[in-house]
């Protein structure tokens, strides 16, 4: 027991010296050479591994902004200092799968573990909501319920929220030349950028705008005690934990934002509309899911299917092509071969990201199988290199939904939830409703994407090693799937709950 206590002690204590010897080098300033030597290094990379990286940029422009980099480069930078140069010019390639991750300051276990007990921070009991330029409340979590919904934020700890805004939106890009995606993802990494400058904080100062008039409040940390009033716990029995185990698996469940990925309802009394809205093409058993969807819905007879794709992230490229044999009205291929920057480029993938360590070994005896599979499949056409992936002729599901379909899009709509629309809108197979996706049209580089980390500043690039290109292709490059019916919320709507 004693042995135990003991490295539960060193553990900890080789944790709080490892954060404070990151901490101390994040601020210390890299020298120039080092600095150039990294512009370098992420060039190469790209290069070397980013399929169709003049996509949305010609060779000639990119070049010149990472020469115009180096040039500028003449004294020490912090690797924070650094990121803000870098990205403006791996963004200007116009790809939302490629990130430059920026570092931030690390906090030891015990600090953290202390944060949590106190409760919930000035900056976590807001949802925040951005409209032309603009931040608002989107949900009010905080004890002050004068702050209403749609109330705007005009300024936190004295600097402008406009100014925020635009500082935040140089930390990523959409694909192409789209400006939609922009407001939908400062909505949702705004707290977190938000907490990466400023670190873990007790106490927020912010100015709002109420009915036409400004008002400053501070917000605390929401401090928790055993005076405050807990919710009783609903004490389930071993068949309802069962149940509710199994529907998790089935739907995907986000424990972040208690909400399903999947959900099937219908409207109408005679169930004639069915709504299928998906978060996201993560988590749980797809295509059990999907079965039974459209087994519900055939068996309710409905007539008109709405899918909701708002705010849609992407995800997984097996569930769009599996969803899309229950949408499509005749055979069809997903998408045409995907371009790699050369031969060897998917050997830089993670092979073992993610998987149990149980499994590990096993995964060490197939690794050469399977890199040698990526080699033997990636062929040279044209001058090019390529992956077959879903470009085989598929059938349609046997519970294929034969009636009208509605698709709901926004900017928030990206990356895998554009490929399946480009699909739908090509084929003419459905009506769409709502804003520009912002995720392109004519497809998007991601797939497997490995982080790279450049040797001085330690930054970490996130590649994408695939171009997938779907089936069906527009004139319009460099735009998303835009809405046949085009339907914009406003601050309006959030104020009075209206969809």
């Amino acid at each position: 027991m004693k042995k135990v206590f003991f490295t539960i002690i060193v553990c900890n204590f080789l944790s709080c010296v490892s954060v404070k010897h990151y901490n101390e080098k994040l601020a210390r300033p890299i020298s120039p050479s080092n600095l150039k030597a990294d512009v370098a290094f992420t060039q190469r990379k790209l290069q070397k591994l980013q399929p169709n990286l003049y996509w949305y940029i010609s060779k000639e422009k990119l070049d010149a902004k990472f020469d115009s980099l180096q040039s500028s480069i003449s004294a020490p930078m912090t690797s924070i200092e650094f990121h803000k140069k870098l990205v403006t010019v791996t963004n200007a390639i116009g790809q939302g799968h490629l990130y430059l991750y920026q570092k931030t300051k690390k906090y030891d276990k015990t600090f953290l573990k202390s944060i949590t007990k106190k409760g919930k921070g000035p900056l976590s009991q807001f949802e925040f909501e951005v409209f032309e330029n603009k931040l608002y409340i989107a949900k009010n979590k905080s004890t002050d319920l004068s702050i209403k919904v749609g109330t705007e934020v005009l300024s936190i700890n004295g600097q402008n929220s406009d100014g925020l805004l635009s500082d935040f939106s140089r930390f990523f890009t959409s694909d192409g030349y789209n400006k939609t995606f922009f407001k939908y993802g400062l909505s949702q990494r705004f707290s977190s950028y938000y907490s990466s400058r400023h670190g873990i904080l007790d106490s927020l100062t912010y100015g709002f705008k109420m009915q036409d008039s400004s008002k400053t409040i501070v917000i605390k940390r929401l401090l928790l005690d055993s005076s405050q009033i807990k919710k009783a716990k609903v004490m389930l029995t071993t068949a309802q934990k069962k149940a509710k185990r199994k529907k998790n698996k089935l739907l995907g469940f986000d424990a972040d934002t208690k909400t399903y990925m999947r959900n099937l309802s219908f409207v109408k009394q005679d169930s004639s509309v069915a709504i299928i809205k998906i978060n996201g093409f993560k988590d749980g058993n797809f295509k059990k899911c999907y079965r039974l969807f459209f087994e519900s819905i055939k068996n309710n007879k409905s007539k008109t299917l709405v899918l909701d794709l708002r705010n849609n992230g992407g995800g997984r490229l097996d569930e769009i092509s599996n969803l899309y044999c229950y949408l499509a009205d005749s055979t069809f291929i997903f998408l045409k071969p995907s371009e790699l920057a050369s031969k060897t480029s998917l050997m830089q993938m993670d092979y073992f990201e993610g998987t149990s360590l149980w499994l590990k070994p096993f995964q060490i005896v197939g690794a050469p199988f399977f890199y040698s599979f990526l080699y033997l499949k990636t062929y040279k056409n044209n001058g090019k290199f390529y992956f077959n992936t879903k470009t085989r002729r598929q059938k349609i599901a046997e519970n294929n939904f034969k009636g009208k379909i509605y698709v709901l899009i926004n900017g928030g709509s990206f990356s895998a939830s554009s490929i399946i629309s480009s699909n739908l809108k090509g084929s003419k197979r459905a009506t769409f409703v709502g804003e520009e996706t912002g995720g392109s049209y004519n497809g998007t580089v991601a797939g497997q994407m490995p982080n790279i980390k450049l040797p001085h500043s330690e930054l970490l690039l996130k590649v994408g090693l695939m171009a997938f290109t779907p089936y069906y292709q527009t004139d319009v490059e460099g735009r998303g799937i835009f809405p046949d019916v085009e339907i914009l919320p406003t601050v309006t709507d959030r104020i009075n709950n209206v969809d």
